[in-house]
């Protein structure tokens, strides 16, 4: 009767959905899910593996333990790891804003010819693969004696950091109005108050983007730390690759349970990052309206 009348189906009632989509949005979205469940597959048999007790032929271990962990804690020296992790991933971070910030500032406000090489130059250490330019930085490091100690790990790290921390930085800068710098100037301000009282606040989501990300990929770089490290300046990354050498005499549960624990550190890092870090003030860049 409501139908006839015009009035539409009854009160309360709605038309139920239909997921409509083109075959290729299927195709990808079939893949997008194929590749979360095999990772989900993947991690998921090892966090299981680190608490099994014996697993062969089935779905499941005959049973569940964390002596694994507290062996692997034990025998791989985590806390001494964690410690250094620490170390290291701290000076680099430092260092490499102290360093990384007024360049990105000069690259952002300043023109001077070879500025387009400078870019490039910085580039270069981003977009190659660390172990091209690792070993011989570490030939030269351990000739003049900085490798094999902490040291010589900051110093290699800063190879790749202080460019992140320019390119990430540089749309920062560039966002800030340079007008706001002018009326300091005129107010009489210096150079270092101008960018300490002045830019410094407004650059602190920067500051802490840059910080957090070269934080993150200090702790999960590997070549580099790997070919200037000592004995008592391993990360916990280098750690875990000598971990997985010695798979063939140490229990395979072992070693799962010291990945769970360097993937549970970086999840951290990558959640603490997500929580300040907006991935698209990284690559937006304010364009400059052309004068009339």
């Amino acid at each position: 009767m409501q139908t006839m009348l015009g009035l539409g189906p009854a009160a309360g009632s709605r038309p139920p959905r239909r997921l409509v989509a083109s075959p290729g949005a299927w195709l990808v979205w079939g893949g997008v899910g194929f590749f979360l469940v095999g990772l989900l597959g993947v991690v998921g048999s090892v966090v299981v593996n680190s608490f099994g007790t014996r697993w062969f032929d089935a779905w499941l271990p005959e049973g569940f333990t964390t002596h694994w962990y507290t062996e692997a804690w034990q025998d791989f020296g985590i806390t001494d790891l964690v410690v250094v992790t620490v170390q290291v991933a701290a000076a680099v971070v430092g260092l490499s804003l102290l360093i990384g910030v007024p360049a990105a500032y000069v690259l952002a406000r300043r023109d001077f010819p070879g500025k387009k090489l400078v870019y490039l130059a910085f580039l270069l250490p981003i977009l190659m693969p660390p172990i091209t330019y690792g070993i011989p930085l570490a030939t030269v490091l351990y000739k003049f004696g900085f490798a094999g100690n902490l040291s010589g790990v900051v110093l290699a790290n800063l190879v790749p950091s202080v460019p992140f921390v320019i390119m990430t930085m540089t749309p920062f800068i560039e966002q800030i109005d340079p007008a706001i710098e002018r009326a300091a100037r005129m107010c009489g301000a210096g150079l270092r108050a101008m960018f300490v009282r002045i830019l410094a606040p407004l650059l602190v989501p920067g500051i802490l983007a840059a910080g957090i990300l070269v934080l993150v990929r200090t702790v999960g770089m590997f070549e580099l730390t790997f070919l200037t490290a000592g004995p008592d300046s391993q990360t916990l990354i280098v750690a875990l690759f000598h971990s997985m050498s010695a798979a063939g005499i140490r229990a395979q549960q072992s070693v799962d349970a010291m990945a769970v624990i360097y993937t549970a550190m970086m999840l951290v890092l990558l959640v603490i990052a997500l929580r300040f870090v907006n991935p698209t003030q990284l690559v937006a860049r304010v364009k400059e309206e052309p004068e009339p």
